[in-house]
């Protein structure tokens, strides 16, 4: 079906080109007031002003009217940890009763949590769940997603995961890009034999990845007491040799020099950013690496939030994505990303907007069929409810002024 949209408020996001947004860049959000919208076997196959519509409904088969409406480009949330067995809510409590991250992880807590569940679940299940809640964040308006493996940790379970991952890509009405993150702990069989670990993920997991094409992107939890830099490369270039571009958790608790070392890796992003020096700030902004803040996870860990304004600033480029995940993050709804960004990190925005869909785009290898109003482009798309401004969005934070999310040219229920 083929479909004019017309009397828009707002369409937002409006590029001919795509374009990675960094600096003075980042707070440009183009758009078209009273705009109308043409979408033709599920692509955006033009746009425009009302006062230039001339007799363009005759080409549609059918016509809607968006008056009082936003329209812009559907969030591009390339982070997440979607596929889990189970919530951790217990985990939860025990922090607001004073536990540290090390205690509650001596309780088996923490990621080995969810690792044994996982290794539990069968496959269908993980599936299922899995489904759920990618139709929960699509209706929350994400348009495109990243998701990681990590709470395998077995070369079994790492699979299985992934496996998981493969049948949503194949049957998601939006686009997913898978990532290996078998390096997100190390199990407990090996907490003292590091490079056991290693050598299961570079001989067992990698060649199984590579022959069924399970990712797109390897990941690896650079952090004192995880993976350390040097065994970060290691796995990294082990993993390239497969063609997995790297995409990394950096400076989440310490600044160590993993973030040097990504971008010497030409890591197409560096994830989380929590703790930054001047240094981290001015080499990121240097490289072509786009630094993903998580602010939900920072707000949930009572962290600090993301330097942005000095990312920013420096001209880095930076994305905002959910980090959808039970422990740190147990939310998936990017407006409220968005929300948090201009609230805690004093972004503008359009900013926000901006690092949610053109960048977060750039930062899954998606920006020519995700992340803005670009003719050609897949019609992932939401319709605000009747909004003042487009500051409203991020303002209304504890309200959903989304109206309806569209997938590839049809409404998503």
């Amino acid at each position: 079906m083929t479909m004019l949209v017309t009397n828009i408020k707002q369409l937002t996001g409006v590029r001919e080109q795509s374009l990675l947004l960094r600096g003075e860049a980042l707070a440009n959000l183009p758009f078209v007031q009273d705009a109308y919208l043409g979408i033709k076997d599920g692509l955006i196959a033009e746009y425009g002003p009302m006062h230039t519509i001339g007799n363009r409904a005759d080409a549609y088969d059918a016509v809607m009217d968006a008056t009082g409406q936003f329209v812009l480009p559907c969030w591009c949330d390339s982070h997440t940890h979607l596929v889990f067995a189970a919530t951790r809510e217990e985990e939860f409590v025990d922090k607001i009763k004073g536990l540290s991250y090390a205690e509650i992880a001596a309780k088996g807590g923490g990621i080995l949590n969810s690792a044994k569940k996982v290794e539990a679940a069968t496959e269908l299940e993980l599936l299922r769940l899995a489904w759920s809640r990618l139709q929960e964040v699509i209706q929350q308006g994400t348009g495109a997603i990243e998701i990681k493996s990590g709470y395998g940790l077995s070369v079994d379970a790492e699979l299985k995961m992934l496996r998981v991952i493969k049948k949503l890509k194949e049957t998601s009405p939006i686009p997913i890009k898978a990532t290996f993150l078998g390096a997100h702990t190390y199990p407990l069989a090996y907490k003292e034999h590091h490079q056991g670990y290693i050598d299961l993920i570079i001989h067992e997991m990698l060649p199984v990845i590579a022959e069924e094409g399970l990712a797109d992107f390897v990941d690896v939890f650079c952090e004192n007491g995880f993976f350390s830099v040097d065994e970060m490369e290691t796995i990294c270039k082990a993993a390239m040799q497969y063609w997995l571009t790297p995409k990394l958790h950096v400076n989440q608790l310490n600044s160590m020099g993993g973030l040097q070392k990504a971008i010497e890796l030409n890591a197409l992003s560096v994830d989380h950013l929590e703790t930054m020096t001047a240094r981290d700030i001015h080499d990121l902004a240097k490289s072509s690496t786009i630094g993903t803040l998580l602010p939900t996870a920072a707000f949930f860990l009572r962290m600090p939030f993301q330097p942005a304004r000095d990312l920013i600033d420096a001209g880095a480029a930076i994305a905002i994505a959910s980090d959808f995940n039970p422990g740190s993050s147990p939310s998936g709804n990017m407006s409220l990303a968005v929300a948090m960004s201009c609230i805690g990190m004093k972004m503008l925005p359009e900013e926000a907007i901006n690092a949610a869909t053109m960048n977060g785009a750039f930062a899954m290898e998606l920006e020519h069929e995700a992340g803005s109003i670009t003719v050609g482009k897949r019609a992932n798309l939401i319709f605000t409810k009747p909004m003042s401004s487009l500051a409203l969005l991020p303002y209304s934070f504890g309200s959903n002024m989304i109206d309806k999310v569209m997938i590839s040219g049809e409404f998503f229920s």
